[in-house]
């Protein structure tokens, strides 16, 4: 891959909570991968030993004192990338799910398709014989995915097949604007709204997802609701303040 600002001056960024099962294996993972390429993992106040087990693996950790939520969590990690310099962003889960070999290929699609941010979607594999992403994502999960594809896509102009994906890479536009705002709570979905809103671009590049490689998901089937309901009331909201801005 072509070397250049975008791909060199760029950070791994991996929000945790309560991984204590997985963060080791996805630095070292990320780092086996990668090389010397410089990992931060944003701990969102586990009660585990997540952090110590990253600094061990050999991340930096940026420890928050309150639990935030993801999408507190990933501002704070978006915000020290920007004050420390970072050009370009690249977001993995703690849980492992997210493959580190795909990463050049974000960095490749957000240098050179002038997108500021590269989303990896597990349902554009078109390998037959790759895994089946279904398999991976909980019933309620795919229910909430198709629903939010239907409502985001007469806001977006096009579809979005894996509008819930974590595994994304962001430029330092999209990085300058995350770093001051992002949505919490579920964040994906609102923040596709944020980059819409502003006329920025965004794509889809194919992944490949794995099973979460220990522990349990944080997020249970009410808890799926809840955040079904306060993304969308969230995007409803984006939407009226771009329009009462416009209008003024």
């Amino acid at each position: 891959m072509k070397q250049s600002l975008a791909t060199t001056n760029y950070l791994v960024l991996i929000p945790a909570y309560n991984e204590e099962a997985n963060i080791d294996w996805v630095v070292r993972e990320a780092r086996q991968v990668l090389g010397n390429v410089p990992i931060l993992v944003a701990d969102d106040c586990s009660t585990d030993s997540t952090a110590a087990l990253a600094r061990a693996a050999g991340a930096q950790v940026l420890s928050l004192p309150y639990h935030l939520g993801l999408g507190g969590v990933v501002q704070a990690g978006y915000r020290w990338a920007h004050e420390m310099g970072f050009q370009t962003v690249v977001r993995i889960d703690g849980d492992g799910q997210h493959d580190p070999k795909f990463i050049p290929t974000l960095l490749e699609a957000l240098e050179t398709s002038g997108a500021q941010m590269v989303i990896g979607s597990r349902f554009l594999e078109t390998d037959p014989a790759a895994h089946n992403a279904h398999a991976y994502t909980s019933g309620s999960r795919k229910w909430g995915i198709r629903l939010f594809r239907a409502v985001l896509r007469p806001i977006l102009g096009k579809e979005v097949r894996d509008p819930t994906s974590g595994f994304v890479a962001v430029n330092h536009e999209a990085l300058e604007v995350f770093s001051h705002s992002f949505p919490l709570e579920y964040p994906e979905i609102e923040a596709l709204v944020v980059l819409q809103r502003r006329a920025f671009r965004f794509l889809e590049v194919p992944v490949t997802m794995r099973p979460r490689r220990g522990g349990v998901s944080t997020i249970t089937a009410p808890k799926a609701l809840y955040y079904l309901l306060h993304v969308l009331l969230g995007v409803v909201v984006n939407i009226l303040r771009f329009e009462r801005h416009r209008w003024r």
